[in-house]
């Protein structure tokens, strides 16, 4: 998944669930690794095929919403507080609702100055 990409393929999609697809992930992961790379980010990568790629490369795997078998896992934070509530991606569980709370907070905010309060 290549993020400066996400438009032109249409939006976010899982990769690997077409075998010429995962197969072509697996080789990239190789060509990576055999240029250098310390270690290679899957991102929306069917569960099975990051587990694939991770045991076909000796470099480290970092996940993001690629299941629970790569070395490492990344979540971005805005996801995990649920910033924005407009867009949580299928493979997060907020642990908060933060802009809630933000718009909770503004609303507060305009009552009390429309009312003359302290700002």
């Amino acid at each position: 998944m290549l993020p400066q990409h996400v438009r032109e393929e249409g939006g976010y999609k899982v990769k690997g669930r077409i075998q010429s697809e995962a197969e072509a992930l697996i080789a990239d992961a190789r060509a990576v690794e055999k240029a250098g790379a310390f270690s290679v980010v899957l991102e929306i990568v069917v569960a099975d095929i990051a587990k694939q790629i991770t045991n076909a490369i000796g470099i480290p795997t970092i996940g993001i919403g690629s299941g629970e078998h790569c070395d490492g896992q990344i979540l971005v934070t805005h996801d995990l507080i649920g910033l924005f509530p407009w867009f949580t991606p299928k493979f997060v569980s907020p642990e908060a609702r933060v802009a809630d709370e933000i718009r909770r907070a503004t609303r507060a905010f305009i009552e009390r100055t429309r009312a003359g309060g302290r700002i």
